[in-house]
């Protein structure tokens, strides 16, 4: 079997349950940037919550997909925009929400949310 290997393509599959409004929760502790002005790493869990429409997207693609950012040099604000511009292009959900929970460094944490319209009742 190949080695998987970062990579900013995500894969999808059909939404196997269309008519119905679901939530789908994705947590991926393991997330890893650096920081653009000093070079150091920063650690963060990426939560990922979302009402598909016709597609949901396929974890290990996912995670490949997160891996990519592991030596891009990015802040936080502009990493969690990305992710979630990435899975709405991709997607086109129903709903979405995008947070980043960045460890402490240096004596602060930052969490960063990117959410889109409230979900379809």
């Amino acid at each position: 079997m190949p080695k998987r290997k970062p990579s900013r393509q995500m894969e999808t599959f059909p939404n196997p349950k269309k008519v119905r409004d679901y939530e789908i929760e994705i947590s991926y502790p393991e997330f890893t940037c650096v920081c653009p002005l000093t070079g150091q790493p920063d650690f963060a869990t990426v939560r990922i919550q979302y009402v598909p429409d016709a597609l949901c997207v396929e974890l290990k693609s996912l995670r490949d997909y997160l891996w990519s950012y592991r030596n891009k040099g990015v802040f936080h604000e502009a990493v969690t925009n990305r992710i979630a511009d990435d899975l709405i292009r991709l997607l086109q959900p129903r709903w979405l929400l995008v947070e980043a929970e960045f460890h402490t460094r240096g004596g602060l944490s930052t969490t960063v949310r990117v959410e889109t319209a409230e979900p379809k009742a």
